[in-house]
């Protein structure tokens, strides 16, 4: 990793008395961050490729949904792909979130980790598309495992060529999300290609890091046959280091949102799966020696 480097217009200890720094205090936000608010924009470009900073749309802290045990989810902006079901369409463009410092987001994880080995848990980064800045994840991530916290990665692996074996070394587990079986319906479904997320898969389990594989089932979209199978066969070829595939029923919770940002939403009328159609594509999994949940 590049050296940290110095700051010409804003130092940490400055942003105490800022009023936008005041503002960030409320859980779900950036509650507790030290955020660089007066760099101008070449300090900013520099030190998210160092990874003194990574641009952070909000954070959480919960149990059992982003990895195991007690997590402290962090939510990062910037994402190249536009799923016709995402949840967060506030969390695209990297600028929209705000500039966090590396040292301060190391600090807020030492205040939780004794919860975090207590529960099995630990840090989980998601987004957006946490992998679209590698260099701030990766330091974090080192240093959450110097600590002895476990470490997850939420993410599509469309960026996964973003990511050294090196830094590859530091996930303890990967949440990864195989959103379709073939490329047809993969580009209609996120507007990206599938290749570098199989590809992404493989290298992962070359390097022992533990996968769950997520996959929404939208009728209508995600549901044939053929793209479960395919979803299926892809799962399959990443061999043991699956431990499970969630298969996750599409609904319309982040409407709301695409309604807000004014974005025309696709699935609008788009039901959730009955429950016959989600039997059928959980033994297409099971039929591959894939355990689902």
């Amino acid at each position: 990793m590049s050296e940290s480097i110095q700051f010409k217009t804003t130092q940490p200890h400055m942003l105490k008395t800022n009023k936008e720094y005041a503002s960030q205090t409320l859980m779900g936000g950036l509650s507790g961050f030290e955020s660089p608010i007066g760099l101008d924009r070449r300090d900013r470009i520099r030190a998210l490729k160092s990874g003194d900073i990574g641009f952070v749309h909000s954070w959480d802290i919960n149990t059992s949904v982003d990895g195991p045990g007690t997590r402290m989810t962090v939510f990062m902006s910037g994402c190249p792909l536009r799923c016709q079901y995402c949840q967060n369409p506030d969390t695209w463009k990297m600028r929209d979130g705000k500039p966090v410092y590396f040292d301060a987001m190391v600090k807020k994880i030492e205040r939780y980790k004794e919860l975090f080995k207590a529960t099995g848990g630990g840090i989980t980064f998601s987004g957006g598309e946490s992998m679209m800045q590698p260099a701030f994840v990766s330091r974090v991530f080192r240093a959450t495992k110097e600590m002895g916290v476990h470490t997850c990665l939420d993410t599509s692996g469309f960026l996964g060529a973003n990511y050294t074996d090196d830094q590859l070394d530091d996930i303890d587990l990967c949440l990864l999300d195989v959103k379709s079986g073939d490329e047809a319906t993969y580009k209609k479904v996120t507007g990206g290609i599938l290749q570098p997320t199989i590809d992404f898969g493989h290298r992962l389990a070359e390097h022992n890091v533990k996968i769950w594989v997520r996959f929404v089932l939208v009728p209508g979209l995600t549901d044939s046959e053929e793209n479960v199978e395919n979803v299926a066969k892809i799962c399959a070829s990443f061999g043991d280091a699956v431990e499970h595939v969630d298969v996750l029923g599409f609904h319309q919770l982040g409407r709301p949102k695409w309604h807000e940002l004014r974005i025309p939403y696709p699935l609008e009328d788009a039901k959730g799966p009955s429950a016959k159609l989600r039997q059928r594509v959980v033994k297409q999994f099971e039929d591959h020696g894939l355990t689902v949940y």
